[in-house]
This record gives structure tokens, C-alpha cells and sequence, in this order.
């Protein structure tokens, strides 16, 4: 199986012309020799890749939409989405480390063909879904910085991803540096905007306080039910499972503790951005009296009327940059869902030509930007359960994850993040469609 990676010699097979003393060492080994710093700082990247998917347009639409309708109020439930979020990015990561294949892979090996098939079929589905939150976002990213009309911002996305994509033919690391970059931006966007609408220090930690109104469920479903997203768990578990080579479980325990390491720090930056989406959001509303309605846009009228230009660009410098990079992210995922579950591949072109269409009509027809990145977050959720469940069960059968099985706490914590995530989602799609 060809890894998808287009990857560096650090996960293959030793050049034969090299030393015998550095052709047995591992993989881990070689990168831990380049010293304490660098040979960390090496192990650290697929978490940032899987991070975009917390940071992506819908995040933007729920975040800005929680912050318009309820200030401060729901700091928390954005916070204990990312603490979940940690867990199950961690879960993902770890199948990869300790079985060297990714959880498309292990379904398909493991569970009955028809099962293979279904958890295909419906993760074909939400590709399409996600596309639509990632090419809108970006879409609005355009219209905002230079006017390009939605239709036209969509291709101009498509090309852009195409690009980003590329670099994973040039090893790895590349593609890691460039999604990590785009991930800054919009961290600094959200960085300077915070510090400008000069939010209350007291309400942005009384937010942190756990306080729910009966007319805030849908909003508080929407943000923990839309953070975990299925590609994100497919697609980590693929980055680290061939990634770094290790020769016994002692390396592979080694690597773990790197693997935890890079998803609180990336998982937490993320986590650190959504709150600052909300809080610049509660900020601005409250000064403008503007309409929830239409949130992004409003959002960046209200920066640039009350704080400034330099403000409102950074905000649409931040959805631009975070539409652009889930997208490359989205793209990467699907390829990893086809060979896992069916063992084919088709020409990236195709994939992104088939998985872009619906979001393509949407920008065409002109339809509501913010309603649209809200109903695409809803059509995410159905596809939680089937990435979630699957990765729970495997991740704690010994015959599954050898010596890296979890510990008895892991489980139960891991089974309650489901069951929490599910019943939400479910609740979220019968409000939905009820009302």
C-alpha cells in the first residue's frame, strides 16, 4: 500500500549504502539523535493538520453566531468541546502509532464488508458536506478582502487547495509547515482582533462558568456536536501511522508521549482561537445592536465601523486562511477514507471536481452564507457516530493496539465523550429538522 504521505526517509526502509550503525536504528531514534530540541520539535506536526478542523468556517459561524445571541454565556461549552476533542484526537493518533494503520484500514480488516461499505459510502457523504463549510468559508474570505464574486472565490479556493496539496509529494513535513501557517494567521487575526474590541476580562472568565439558558441548547449542541469532525478522526490516525518507524513498544510508548504532546499544544491553540472568535463576537454585538442573522458578515462590518480597517482585515485574513487550509485538509482525508475502506485511489482532480460541486451551486445561487455553514455543520454530525463508535471499540481491544490498549479510565472516558457527542448530535438534527 502506497502511504499517502509522499513521505521523507524518516518512515522507510533504511538506504543500504548507509552505515550499518545508522541503517538498525529506528526511525525515532534518528530524529531523538538530533538533539533534545530539534528532535522534538520533529515529532510534532500531524496534530496541527487535524487541528484545522476545529478552527474551519463552521467553527466560525457557531462561535460568532454564540457570541452574537449570548456574550459571554457560552465560553464554556467551547472549552469543553476542545477538552473532548483532545481525547478523541489523542485516541486517533494513537491507533496509528500502535497498529501502523489508520482507522479506515483497521474497519475494513476488522468489521464485516457490508459494515466497510456503509461507513464508506456515508463518509463519501460528508465529504461533500465538509467541502461546503470550507469553500464557503473561504468564498466569504475573498468577498470580504477584495469583492471577488462568490462563484468565482470557490474556484479560486479550489486552485489554492490544489496548491497547498501539492506539497505533500515534497515530503511531509511541507504540507505540516504549511497547514501550521495558515493555522497562525488565523490565531494572529483573532490575537489582534481581541486585543482591539477590548473585551471584558471579567465577563470573558465568568463566561468559563458553567450557566446554560433553556434558549441557548440548540446553539451549545451545535458548537460541541459540529467540533469533532469526522475527517479529523480518519485523518490522524493515517498521519502517525507510518510517519516516525519505531522497532519495539518501548519506542512506540516513546512516540506516544510526543503524539500526546503535540495534540495539547495544537488541540489547545485551537481551542484558545474558537474562544477568541466567541469573545470578539460578544464584544462587538454588544456595542452594535447588529443582527445575529447574518453573523460573519456583520461581525466584519461591525470591526471595521467601531475598532477599524486594520481589525476588519484580520478577520477576514483569519476565515480566508482557515477556509484554505481545512479545505487542503478535507481533500487529504478523502483520499484516506477510499483507500482505507475500498483500497482505491482516484486522480485528486476528480475527487475535489466531485466533492466541490454542491458547494459551488450554493455560491452560485447566492444562497445565506451564515445559514449555509450552519446547515452544513448539522449534515456533519451524521457522520460522527460512524467515525466515533468504530474508533472507541478498536482502541480498546488488546489484539487491536498490543501493548498501547487503553487503560480501564481511558475507555470510560472515551465511551462517555461518545455517547455525549452522539446524543447531542442526535438532538441537533431532530431540533433542526422539527423546526
Amino acid at each position: 500500500m502506497v502511504p499517502l504521505t509522499g513521505d521523507s526517509s524518516i518512515g522507510s526502509a533504511a538506504d543500504p549504502s548507509a552505515p550499518t550503525e545508522y541503517a538498525e536504528r529506528s526511525g525515532l531514534r534518528l530524529l531523538r539523535s538530533r538533539g533534545r530540541f530539534r528532535g522534538s520539535l520533529a515529532l510534532l506536526g500531524p496534530a496541527f493538520v487535524a487541528a484545522v478542523a476545529y478552527v474551519d468556517p463552521g467553527n466560525f459561524a457557531t462561535n460568532v453566531s454564540a457570541g452574537a445571541q449570548f456574550g459571554y454565556g457560552l465560553a464554556w461549552v467551547v472549552l469543553l468541546a476542545n477538552l473532548m476533542a483532545m481525547l478523541v484526537q489523542y485516541l486517533s493518533a494513537k491507533v496509528g502509532v500502535a497498529t501502523g494503520r489508520d482507522l479506515p484500514e483497521l474497519c475494513r480488516e476488522l468489521f464485516p464488508r457490508t459494515v466497510t461499505r456503509v461507513l464508506w459510502g456515508q463518509a463519501e457523504l460528508i465529504a461533500i458536506a465538509t467541502d461546503l463549510a470550507e469553500f464557503v468559508g473561504a468564498a466569504i474570505g475573498l468577498n470580504l478582502l477584495f469583492g471577488v464574486p462568490p462563484l468565482l472565490a470557490g474556484l479560486m479556493t479550489a486552485v489554492i487547495a490544489f496548491g497547498i496539496l501539492g506539497l505533500q509529494h515534497r515530503g511531509y513535513r511541507r504540507f505540516e509547515l504549511a497547514i501550521t501557517a495558515l493555522l497562525g494567521i488565523v490565531s494572529l487575526g483573532f490575537a489582534y482582533d481581541l486585543a482591539v474590541v477590548h473585551a471584558s476580562p471579567g465577563s470573558m472568565a465568568a463566561g468559563l462558568v458553567p450557566t446554560l439558558a433553556p434558549s441557548s441548547l440548540l446553539l451549545v449542541c451545535g458548537i460541541i456536536g459540529a467540533t469533532v469532525m469526522p475527517h479529523a478522526i480518519y485523518l490522524h490516525s493515517a498521519l502517525t501511522k507510518s510517519r516516525v518507524t519505531c522497532s519495539d513498544d518501548d519506542e512506540r510508548r516513546e512516540l506516544l508521549k510526543f503524539q500526546k504532546l503535540d495534540v495539547l499544544v495544537a488541540l489547545g491553540a485551537a481551542g484558545l482561537i474558537n474562544l477568541a472568535m466567541l469573545y470578539v463576537a460578544a464584544a462587538l454585538f454588544s456595542r452594535t445592536g447588529f443582527s445575529a442573522a447574518n453573523a460573519i458578515a456583520s461581525a466584519h462590518t461591525g470591526l471595521g465601523r467601531l475598532v477599524g480597517g486594520g481589525a476588519a482585515l484580520a478577520f477576514a485574513v483569519a476565515l480566508l486562511a482557515s477556509g484554505l487550509s481545512s479545505s487542503s485538509v478535507g481533500t487529504y482525508a478523502g483520499q484516506v477514507v477510499m483507500q482505507g475502506f475500498i483500497q482505491r485511489r482516484i486522480p485528486l482532480f476528480v475527487r475535489r471536481a466531485v466533492t466541490m460541486t454542491p458547494a459551488l451551486i450554493v455560491l452560485g445561487l447566492n444562497l445565506p452564507a451564515t445559514a449555509s455553514l450552519v446547515i452544513s455543520q448539522v449534515v456533519l454530525s451524521f457522520g460522527i457516530p460512524f467515525a466515533l463508535i468504530p474508533l472507541v471499540l478498536l482502541s480498546r481491544r488488546p489484539d487491536v493496539m498490543g501493548a498501547l490498549v487503553n487503560r480501564r479510565l481511558t475507555t470510560v472516558a472515551s465511551m462517555a465523550v461518545a455517547a455525549v457527542i452522539v446524543a447531542l448530535n442526535v438532538f441537533l438534527i431532530v431540533v433542526t429538522f422539527a423546526g
